[in-house]
Order: C-alpha cells, then structure tokens, then sequence
C-alpha cells in the first residue's frame, strides 16, 4: 500500500491542473478591478507594472511544467520552488527604492504559515506511516476481508469507516485502505468494485471536511485562526448528508450477494496500539494548547512527535534483544518460545524499527511542493493579484454564489492552492461562510475522479476499472449530495452566518 501511497502522490497533481493557473488568467482578463482586501504595502501594487506582468509570466511558465511532470519526469516541487524565488526577486527589485524592509517583511510572513503547515504535516505523516509499518492498516483490511460480509454490508462499512477514518489519518490514505477492501472482496464483479470506489472517494472527502485535520485545506484554516477546533464540527451533519444522498442512490445498484470469505491471519506488531494511543495524545495535545492556552498546534504535535521517538527507542532496542534470542535459538541454546516470545515470527520478520524509516517515507516532494504554492500564491498576493479576485468573486458575486462555485472549482482545480488563496484574499465573511468555502472545498472534488487525492489514489489503485468515465456516470448522484449538503448547511448552521469571523 505504501508503494501505491508514495506513486500517487507524485503523479497528483500532473493530473489536476492547478488553480494557481487559474487565478493568473482571471487577473489577465480583469485589469479594470480594483484592491478589495487591504494591502500592507507602502506604495501602489504591481498589476499595473512591469514586475507585475513578469510575475504573472513566472507564475503560469512555472505551473505549467508542474502539469507536464508526466512528460518531463521532473517532480513538481523543483518549477514551483524556483518560481517563487524569481517572484519575489522581481517583487524585491520594484519595491527596492520604495519599502526596502517591506519585502522581506511579507516573505518571513510566507515563511512562517508555511513552517507551521510544514512541521505539523511531518508529524502527523510520520505517525500515519509507523502506524502503517506496525500493521495497523493491514490488520484493518485483513479483518474486513476475513469477515465473510455480503456486498452491500462491505459497501456501507468501506464507507462508514472512511468516513469515520478520514477525520484523524488523511484521505488518501483512508481511500487507498478501503479500495483494498473493496478490490480484495469484490474480486472480478467491476461493477460492485465501481461504486463502491466511488463511494469510499465521496466518504473519505466528506469525512475530511469536518475535521481540522482531515485535509489540509482545513488545516490551514484552523491554524490560521479563521475557526476555532469545535467550530469545524458543525460541518458533521452536512458533510454525512454529502456522503449519504449519492451512497443511498448507489447502493441500490448493488446485487444481493456473499462472496466467499478471505482466510487471512491478522499480523499487528508489537507496540501497535501504543502508537495509536500516542497519536490521539498528540491530537488532544495539539487541541487543548491551541484552545486553552493559545498556542500554536503545531507544538502540541511536535511534542507528541518527540514522544514517538522516544516510544521508537524502547522498540528498537527491543527488538534488537528479540533478535538476538533469534540468533541464539538457531544455535539451539533456547527454545522456540523463550519467555513467551515466538521467535520463528520474530525469525521471518527480521527487521528492527527505526523512527527515521518513517520519517524518510513522508513524501517530502509533496512537502516542498506546499512550499512553493505558499511562496508562490504569497508573492501573487503581494502583488496585488488577489485583491483583484477577491473584488471579483466576494465584491460582485457574492460569498455564497463564491464559496459554493469555488467548491466546484476544485474539482478541476488542486484544492490546497485554491483554499490558499482565499485565505490569503482574506474576504469579509461570517463564520457560517467560512464554513461553507471550507465544506465546498473539501468535498466539491469528489465530482470527478480526478479531483482530489483519493480519487486518484483509487484509479491508481484500480487501475482499468475504477476510471475517469467511470466515475463521470455517477456525478450526477455526487452533484445532489454536494447540493443537498448545503441546503443543510444552511438549514442548521443559520446563527453562524451572522457571526462575524477575522482571520489572524
């Protein structure tokens, strides 16, 4: 599965084609609008400039080549990192004369979201890939598969759990979990492994946008100040209704049916479930100091990262022991079973933990790729050009209509950049809008296979089965949840859009 995982996110967002594109071309064809957020900056804004224009030009040549990573084979973070480096150089050179220290001001600002996103992701990746390596994911499938379920039992629980998982690990990662149920139970029946892959996508989306951390889009959301943890809750009832209208529909497809049980052996090594428990430390962790104490939660989970690594010394050095009673053993000094340990499974594994391994398997080209979409949508911002957006989406259409065409948008489009750059646009919203442009964002790429990760995990994963057409038949299913999920938004959440919310 970690194969899948790691390929997948490398060819990601060739597939997307990104949304930092997008908001160059809506600058190009809208010259005449003017600032509709506040800009820091000590002299007029650079849409009218040459470095302006010569920004824009970066910005498109650099994302581009991130879309034409499958013909080139260069990662995609390489364009992005050096793109944002030409940017605010030019940006550097026009304000020279005006706010030399402005600059540099605006880029540590930029740095700083982007450290904070940084170390959370590393460890919170880091703990998804221990639990990975201690067979937690594993185990999960292997007792789904076991279980003898009938089809329809296997497609609501694949997306219950999804939907339940989602919320803690990320939706890749969920989606590629679940699809594996699906693909190892459904076996040759396509048209049972179909929906019900469509159905874990729209679970595991849904699932992530109630949480803070169940997508990076509300992560960032979340550790910019914009909603408070509990807040994100209130999407619940709406993101459940976004998974349930197209599963409801879906599963009345679904034949009557038991397919014949799996017999596999649940393997979870030792220290699983401590590991497990670390995490939901770190989690709580992460919440109380940022609720209570108004720190930021990046040191609660680094904190809990520290203590992974110490938990990840106690099993090193135990399993070094382990092997070392294997050793023994083979010279017929002690028996298999010394002190209550199965040794012959110790003998076949052969492998002693190491932190690091996890921390190598976080996919850094990813992580660097976020760093050149903040840098690179910072310096946009700076310029000017999302002020002109913000006037055109927020000052004309309006939040609703917005929110509600930015989530469609990011069916298309790669979401992170997108709900970065409303951030960074920062419109004058209530909370229950911001509530909405955080749900629309999350789930609205469950249109199409393509539009988030865990479709295109799941394509990669079924691959000749679980396809783009595929998928396009049920959009229309997909397109009354994602509408209905607003109409309950709505319905429940009225007192929160007379809230006022300012971003910090």
């Amino acid at each position: 599965m970690n194969v899948v995982y790691t390929k997948v996110m490398h060819r990601m967002i060739r597939i997307n084609i990104n949304t930092a594109l997008f908001l160059s071309l809506v600058c190009l064809f809208t010259p005449e609008l003017t600032m509709a957020v506040e800009n820091h900056a000590p002299v007029d804004d650079l849409t009218n400039h040459w470095a302006g224009y010569a920004v824009l030009i970066i910005f498109i040549v650099a994302y581009i080549a991130v879309i034409l990573e499958e013909w080139t084979q260069m990662r995609k973070s390489k364009p992005v990192i050096v793109g944002a480096g030409i940017i605010w150089t030019l940006i550097a050179i026009a304000y020279y004369k005006e706010a030399p220290g402005f600059v540099e001001q605006e880029i540590r600002r930029n740095l700083l979201d982007f450290g904070e996103l940084f170390l959370f992701l590393l460890a919170a990746m880091t703990y998804i890939n221990t639990m990975d390596e201690r067979g937690i994911f594993v185990g999960i499938r292997t007792w789904l598969v076991s279980r003898g379920f009938s089809l329809r039992s296997v497609f609501w629980l694949t997306g219950l759990l999804a939907f339940f998982i989602s919320p803690f690990a990320d939706n890749l990662t969920t989606a590629l979990l679940m699809s594996a149920v699906v693909m190892a139970v459904g076996g040759d029946n396509k048209a049972f492994v179909i929906v019900a892959c469509i159905n874990v996508v729209v679970a595991a989306n849904a699932g992530g946008a109630f949480s803070p951390f169940g997508d990076i889009t509300t992560l960032m959301v979340w550790q910019k100040e914009i909603l408070e943890f509990e807040e994100f809750f209130a999407l619940f009832a709406p993101s459940l209704v976004n998974w349930l209208v197209p599963a409801g529909l879906m599963s009345l497809t679904i034949p009557e049916g038991r397919p014949k049980s799996l017999d596999q052996t649940i393997t979870i090594r030792h220290g699983a479930f401590v590991v497990v428990g670390l995490f939901l430390l770190t989690i709580i962790m992460a919440v109380c100091g940022h609720n209570f104490l108004h720190m930021p939660p990046v040191l609660g989970m680094m904190t809990g990262l520290g203590l992974l690594k110490m938990y990840g010394y106690y099993l090193t050095n135990r399993d070094m022991r382990m092997m070392s009673r294997v050793d023994w053993a083979r010279r017929g000094m002690l028996p298999a079973d010394f002190g209550g340990e199965n040794l012959a499974v110790v003998e076949t594994q052969r492998k002693v933990f190491n932190i690091f391994v996890s921390l190598k398997r976080v996919e850094w080209d990813t992580l660097m790729f976020f760093y050149g979409v903040i840098m690179c949508v910072g310096g946009l911002g700076t310029a000017g050009y999302l002020a002109m957006v913000s006037e055109s989406l927020y000052g004309e259409i309006g939040a609703t209509i917005s929110n509600i065409l930015i989530g469609i948008l990011s069916a298309i489009l790669d979401n992170i950049p997108l709900m970065f750059a409303v951030i960074s646009m920062n419109p004058d919203m209530s909370q229950g809008q911001w509530l909405l442009v955080t749900m629309t964002v999350g789930v609205g790429g469950s249109l199409l296979s393509i539009g988030s990760a865990a479709g295109v995990a799941v394509m990669g994963q079924a691959r000749g089965i679980y396809t783009f057409f595929a998928h396009l038949k049920w959009m229309w299913a997909i397109a009354l949840g994602y509408a209905a999920s607003i109409w309950v938004h709505f319905l429940l959440n009225t007192a929160s859009f007379s809230v006022n919310t300012v971003p910090g």
